[in-house]
């Protein structure tokens, strides 16, 4: 059996060489690229005969699946599948899977990182100081005792839940369904409207699917309240990023800190929050941290070689 691994993984070349030891034995080959691929010619030269596909984040062309004919798995090392075309690969009868849970806890503090940073207002007060700012200028807002909504509450909006919670936030959630081990750390279930109407600090977490795609625009940014910040760790398509920048401007929440666009980061100069008030933006970093990406090798690995044994 063949497996590539088509991109980096952000791990050391040791612990690759252990994780991916099983795929070298007998007649398993592997084979690991250091760069992404540029082009589809690139994409298809790299997979060539290959029974197994190894990819992170980088947009695979549907045009490889038509050129790999010996192509029978394909392991996403990411949460989001959207960067696949998954319809068309289970098409062909090839299985897809992707890598979940290993960024639970990096979104989530990532989440609370930038609410600090949004109601500190820690940016502008670094390059204030620098051009001597004063504490005067920066009354800030504490997260204790503040309405925290949680549109998602599965594994990763459940650790937010248990972040916030622990520094006295109230909260409320929405969900398809409700889960006990929420509700037990004191998040009340509302409607979406209600919880725009009562969030100060309201934070997404659903997944990327037709459904969700501008679940919140004009319409749910006209209901929040002016004093209120949005945090979006999750997914770009979710929340419409040009209504989004004009209610930012036009003053209808205080601000936003966006980790997630429409497009994978270097933006052009086209994206809107570039141009917004109020913004916190980060390059889709949430997922990013050393101990994640470990996690993901681990998770990505027992995937290739349980498939390799026969397994799915």
């Amino acid at each position: 059996m063949k497996t590539v691994l088509m991109e980096p993984l952000n791990i050391s070349k040791e612990l690759l060489d252990i994780l991916s030891a099983p795929l070298r034995d007998g007649n398993n080959t592997f084979t690991a690229y250091d760069t992404k691929p540029a082009t589809p010619e690139e994409w298809i030269a790299r997979l060539g005969d290959a029974d197994q596909l190894i990819l992170a984040n980088t947009p695979m062309p549907e045009a490889v699946l038509d050129a790999a004919p010996n192509l029978k798995y394909i392991n996403i090392a990411f949460t989001g599948t959207d960067h696949v075309p998954v319809a068309q690969a289970e098409a062909k009868g090839i299985q897809v899977i992707n890598a979940a849970g290993y960024s639970d806890e990096g979104v989530a503090e990532l989440v609370l990182g930038m609410t600090i940073s949004l109601l500190r207002r820690l940016g502008e007060a670094d390059i204030a100081l620098r051009h001597g700012g004063r504490a005067a200028d920066f009354l800030g807002n504490e997260i204790a005792g503040r309405t925290v909504g949680i549109i998602g509450t599965g594994h990763i909006g459940k650790r937010v839940a248990q972040l916030f919670a622990a520094l006295g936030a109230n909260l409320i959630g929405t969900n398809r369904s409700e889960h006990d081990d929420v509700k037990a750390l004191g998040l009340q279930y509302v409607p979406l409207d209600e919880l725009l109407h009562r969030a100060d600090i309201i934070t997404v977490h659903l997944p990327s699917t037709p459904e969700t795609k501008d679940f919140l625009a004009a319409r749910e940014f006209a209901q929040m309240k002016p004093s209120a910040i949005l945090i979006n760790c999750a997914r770009g398509p979710i929340v419409n990023s040009a209504d989004l920048a004009q209610a930012l401007s036009d003053g209808l929440l205080a601000g936003a800190a966006v980790d997630v666009f429409n497009q994978e980061p270097p933006l052009t100069d086209a994206e809107p929050l570039l141009h917004a008030p109020n913004t916190l933006l980060t390059p889709h970093i949430g997922y990013f941290t050393r101990e994640a990406m470990i996690k993901r090798a681990k998770i990505v690995f027992a995937h290739a070689c349980a498939w390799a044994d026969g397994g799915r």
